[in-house]
């Protein structure tokens, strides 16, 4: 009997497809949303915020832009934003928002797809 094994090489990568809000001030995009999205295309991130339904719009672009976060990319681990000037103007805390989000893709008019995650408070918010 022949088999056909294929070695596994992606231990200690995070498979996820989920984005992250961090008690330390980021977003994060786990290694599988960067591959399934093309984020390690882009350069920067520009976010938008609706308070009312308490989501966070995220633009990827390579277009500097003076609101623009700068994408952090790493060689294992997806890539990161630092997001704590945008979090404080609108009064998110991050202690109370931490966590996984499903994401989902809009079209915002004037600016292209964006991906849209909807904070919940920790407790509402679960993983």
């Amino acid at each position: 009997m022949e088999y056909q094994f294929k070695k596994f090489e992606k231990k200690n990568i995070r498979l996820e497809n989920r984005i992250t809000l961090t008690k330390s001030n980021s977003i994060g995009f786990p290694q599988k949303f960067c591959q399934d999205n093309g984020i390690k295309n882009f350069k920067y991130a520009v976010l938008y915020w609706d308070e009312k339904k308490k989501a966070i719009g995220i633009h990827f672009t390579n277009e500097e832009d003076k609101d623009g976060f700068k994408i952090i990319h790493g060689q294992k681990y997806g890539a990161q934003i630092v997001v704590r000037s945008f979090l404080k103007e609108n009064n998110i805390d991050p202690k109370v928002y931490h966590g996984r989000y499903e994401w989902e893709k809009y079209n915002l008019e004037g600016v292209g797809e964006v991906f849209v995650i909807k904070l919940k408070k920790r407790n509402e918010n679960k993983e």
